[in-house]
């Protein structure tokens, strides 16, 4: 676990989550905590005309006079601002603005409490684990950054896919099915779960390979360390590969797709006191009596 401080807790750079005219009101309220503090406060432009506030900064902006940024909205919010962001390399804090997430852990009755402990120091900053990866073409690269995973998926539903997979150059196995997830351990919460994948230590730095409804009763999940590098190949078929549900690329047959575990992880600004295993059992319902 990281030691890691902001070198000065001065500015703070919010992203709304899309769409949601009603946080208008608890967006307002929360810069007015922030102010009160002496943090200024910024908004992406984006966010800004969707509230109708004229006075957003442009992402660029955002990123580069904040010393801290904040989604308010859900782990989804947070999600698309970590990979955003990713080359400034700012902490992210999220303020959730539903149900406790696993990633926004901030709950809107708590933000008081947050910035005083904030600027006492009670907080601590996680370096997440982010998959860097490409798809070599046969016009060059595709380049791109996962925060929670990689998903390789038929194009049309009546079809299989067939994946070829080595690690480190070495060729290993061959999945048969509907697809291959590959996660990073923030991401074995989310469709690797679902799919039938294990749970993994977020701050642990390793792959989660999990097919998704292979033809084969013997495939099954997998973990590796990051430091190997994955090929992945559809030598007759085109597949999709989505990158964190929200951007696909489309492999064509021949195409490789290369995942590494990235150099530089994602910093998660998060409470002190915040326990991750107190998380799952509310999420997953983890000793709920029947």
């Amino acid at each position: 676990m990281s030691d890691e401080k902001l070198s000065q807790i001065k500015v703070a750079g919010f992203v709304i989550k899309p769409e949601a005219l009603e946080l208008l009101a608890i967006y307002e309220s929360i810069k007015e905590k922030f102010e009160a503090r002496n943090i200024e406060v910024f908004l992406v432009d984006y966010s800004a005309k969707m509230l109708g506030i004229l006075d957003g900064v442009s992402f660029k902006e955002l990123c580069d006079r904040s010393d801290f940024l904040v989604s308010l909205g859900g782990d989804g919010t947070l999600l698309s601002l970590v990979r955003k962001s990713y080359g400034y390399h700012k902490p992210v804090v999220g303020i959730n603005a539903g149900t406790l997430g696993f990633l926004a852990d901030v709950r809107i009755a708590e933000v008081d409490t947050f910035l005083n402990n904030l600027l006492i120091g009670e907080y601590r900053i996680d370096d997440r684990m982010m998959i860097d990866g490409y798809i070599q073409t046969a016009d060059g690269r595709k380049k791109f950054h996962a925060f929670n995973d990689v998903v390789i998926t038929r194009p049309i539903i009546s079809s299989m896919v067939k994946i070829d997979a080595s690690v480190d150059g070495e060729w290993f196995n061959t999945y048969r099915g509907d697809g291959l997830i590959i996660s990073t351990p923030t991401g074995s919460t989310a469709y690797n779960l679902a799919a039938g994948g294990p749970v993994m230590y977020p701050l642990t730095q390793a792959f989660i390979m999990t097919p998704i409804a292979a033809h084969s009763l013997t495939q099954r999940p997998m973990v590796l360390p990051s430091n190997f590098t994955i090929d992945f190949s559809s030598p007759k078929d085109n597949v999709i590969v989505m990158v964190d549900g929200q951007d696909n690329y489309e492999m064509m047959a021949g195409d490789v797709l290369v995942i590494n575990g990235a150099q530089i992880g994602a910093k998660l600004l998060h409470k002190k006191e915040r326990n991750y295993f107190s998380v799952l059992r509310e999420k997953l319902h983890w000793g709920d009596k029947e």
